[in-house]
């Protein structure tokens, strides 16, 4: 494989919304960006104006792509929705709180703090190696377009955990030690054998203020 044929992405999560305040799950709920959240979309793609973008790239839910249409209106490059870069289905967990998951629902929430991989929250969303799946195979086919170019995904803290866990070759049990900021710029570089992690958690063009991290991605 020669460098010429590696695709760079640039990975961001959506800006901030009310949900992420309150600490409320959003997962396929589709929920507004904030005033906080829509600013932090403009300074993301201040930020990246001066970059070659073939192609930006973002979940189709609002708060995702609202901040990807900030991206494209800086940069020039063109937008198309992925629905393989949603955040992960979280079943009966949407609309609750943390709190009132561990009120309500004891058991399940037990299962996701300890990550287990296999388990599906409230009946009706994705386990992790679900998502896992979901996410590395809507990577690989739009990374695979642009050989040699530069790509940005926009997408939500679940799915950018498993990005930085397939780019380290860590475990969906593995506990979380790296950075999901809102509106943060990742960098990783694809090829056909796999993602590898190049910079992680940049917030300079936020002055100082990521947003709220995702706790429980």
């Amino acid at each position: 494989m020669q460098p010429y044929d590696a695709t760079r992405i640039i990975a961001i999560r959506h800006g901030e919304t009310a949900w992420n305040v309150d600490t409320r799950i959003q997962g396929h709920l589709d929920i507004a960006l904030n005033d906080t959240g829509l600013w932090q979309a403009r300074q993301a793609g201040r930020a990246l104006a001066g970059e070659a973008i073939a192609a930006i790239y973002s979940s189709d839910l609002q708060r995702a792509f609202a901040t990807a249409q900030a991206i494209a209106v800086a940069t020039g490059a063109p937008l198309r929705p992925e629905t393989g870069l949603r955040e992960r289905g979280f079943g009966s967990f949407e609309g609750r709180t943390f709190r009132q998951i561990e009120q309500e629902l004891p058991g399940d929430a037990l299962r996701w703090r300890r990550r287990d991989p296999d388990f599906v929250p409230g009946g009706a969303g994705e386990s992790l190696t679900m998502l896992r799946s979901r996410v590395e195979a809507a990577v690989h086919a739009l990374a695979a377009r642009h050989a040699g170019g530069q790509i940005v995904l926009v997408a939500h803290g679940g799915v950018l955990d498993i990005l930085y866990r397939l780019a380290t070759r860590l475990e969906l049990q593995a506990p979380r030690t790296w950075s999901l900021g809102n509106a943060a710029i990742n960098r990783l570089l694809w090829t056909p054998g796999g993602l590898t992690l190049v910079g992680w958690g940049d917030t300079g063009h936020l002055e100082g203020g990521a947003g709220r991290e995702e706790l429980h991605a």
